[in-house]
């Protein structure tokens, strides 16, 4: 049996275990249940062994190629007709959004001396579209598998956090139905969240919080190619070999990109958007419980107080910010 299979087996057990907890609680998303069992499988007596052992390179592969698919699929839920219904003023809230935490979350985070490729992965991560965004730039950037998973770790819990938080502060915030949803859209992190906590507010809240939400997914491609072009243009000072300097546009990106075209052409019947879906939340459930069994909680300790102001400031920013944003377009 290959080495990587038994990897692969224990994370479609975790995805399976998720999946029931999903069905049992529906306001805990798959996703977020996919990492904390993957952190949990890591430490316990019982799994600890061959999460660290056996299953650890069938682990790792589940982290970075399914991830990469279930990237490219997710392009399937964004259509540029949902960006244009968006309208302008609100298409430039997310822009500004999405610039000033990705710069205010790097800058600070680099200020405070995180390690590795940290900073520009939470800042990702709080920016884009939560654990999916810092997979899809850790692998452009060939970060360290336990920075990507640290900030995995960090971005989910301050994005279900934000489930019960978020829906707290509506009315005391004065935000109307439609105005919560698309703060919710522009400020929580992973799609699944964002669906959980504007669903608190009813079908409008819901419908223009998933379409802030995809618009900010549709920026992790452009995000993704100006890394890469980054990532080359140092490999090229190093005087690295062409074989090793990474593409300007990475395939799944590239994937992506294709995906939302075929979306945007109105062909697909809503039986193959659905079963995509469905595929697409397994595959990135899967890729999660793999990145959370690399989260080593001994060593998350050493840097943990800054990693988790870092967290909170971010997630100040990107509320606050939204929030003038809403108000601004509303």
């Amino acid at each position: 049996m290959p080495a990587a299979a038994y990897g692969l087996g224990l994370a479609a057990c975790g995805v399976a275990v998720a999946w029931g907890v999903h069905r049992a609680l529906p306001a805990v998303p798959l996703l977020t249940a996919a990492v904390v069992l993957g952190i949990g499988a890591a430490h316990l007596p019982g799994t600890r062994g061959l999460v660290r052992g056996r299953c650890r390179a069938g682990l790792t592969l589940a982290g970075k190629r399914l991830m990469r698919l279930g990237i490219v699929l997710l392009g399937l839920k964004l259509s540029l007709d949902d960006v244009l219904g968006l309208g302008w003023a609100t298409v430039a809230m997310v822009f500004c959004v999405v610039a000033a935490t990705f710069g205010g979350t790097w800058w600070l985070g680099r200020r405070m001396g995180l390690r590795g490729d940290q900073p520009l992965l939470i800042a990702t991560g709080y920016s884009i579209c939560g654990a999916s965004a810092i997979g899809a730039v850790g692998e452009v950037s060939d970060s360290d598998e336990q920075d990507v998973a640290t900030s995995v770790a960090l971005v989910t819990l301050c994005g279900t956090l934000a489930i019960a938080v978020l829906p707290l502060l509506q009315h005391p915030l004065g935000l109307g139905d439609a105005p919560f949803g698309r703060w919710v859209g522009a400020s929580v992190h992973d799609v699944g969240q964002v669906v959980a906590a504007a669903q608190t507010a009813g079908p409008a809240a819901l419908k223009e919080a998933v379409l802030v939400k995809l618009m900010r997914v549709a920026l992790l491609a452009p995000l993704v190619a100006a890394l890469a072009v980054s990532v080359r243009a140092r490999a090229g000072a190093r005087r690295t070999t062409e074989a090793r300097r990474p593409p300007l546009v990475p395939l799944f990106v590239a994937g992506f990109l294709c995906m939302v075209a075929l979306r945007s052409t109105g062909l697909l019947p809503a039986g193959a958007l659905d079963t995509a879906a469905t595929g697409q939340e397994l595959l990135l459930a899967a890729a999660l419980f793999g990145l959370g069994s690399a989260v080593h909680l001994p060593s998350l300790t050493r840097t943990g107080a800054r990693v988790a102001a870092l967290g909170l400031c971010a997630w100040v920013v990107i509320a606050g910010v939204s929030y003038a944003g809403v108000l601004l377009t509303t």
